[in-house]
């Protein structure tokens, strides 16, 4: 009867363990690396300040979409930042600021007042790339994009630019 239990026992663990082996050759190929759940983004990145209605905005809709656009193109990661609070240049000029200080390759404004104050922001910080939407000259550190139905391809290309031009790659 004691042998008996032992096979029992023995033949059971072969069987479970035959089970563990089937289960784990059946369950794919190793060989195969996990697709990624996440975004895989490079190191650089273009910001979008707005006014308070954000990139649902009138304004801010195409320029967000260039802008995303040009992350699928570069893997750049793109971040918008909307202006909170009364309606003035002195108070968009912290916002404008906050972004310089995330080290964005490219800092894009849309809107009257995140324009305005971007454009101050960059006559002082030469070494940091601007770009607004809508109308003036292109000069320096700033790129002026103007407001048309190009405005979502324009962006793009103002980001994609940025991006080689902080890797040194040149066309």
């Amino acid at each position: 009867m004691r042998r008996t239990s032992w096979l029992a026992a023995g033949a059971g663990a072969v069987v479970l363990v035959g089970g563990v082996i089937a289960a784990v050759v059946l369950s794919g190929d190793d060989d195969e690396a996990p697709t990624p759940r996440a975004r895989q983004y490079s190191a650089h990145s273009a910001c979008l300040l707005t006014d308070g209605h954000g990139v649902a905005g009138s304004e801010a809709a195409p320029v967000w979409a260039g802008m995303e656009d040009a992350s699928l193109a570069t893997k750049a990661k793109v971040m918008n930042l909307p202006v909170f609070g009364p309606d003035t240049t002195a108070n968009a000029v912290p916002y404008v600021n906050t972004l310089v200080q995330r080290h964005c390759d490219v800092v894009i404004a849309v809107g009257g007042t995140p324009v305005a104050a971007t454009r101050d922001v960059a006559g002082r910080t030469p070494k940091t790339r601007f770009a607004v939407v809508g109308e003036g000259d292109t000069k320096g550190n700033l790129t002026v994009i103007p407001r048309t139905e190009g405005t979502r391809a324009a962006v793009a290309r103002v980001v994609r630019d940025a991006v080689k031009d902080d890797e040194g790659v040149t066309d």
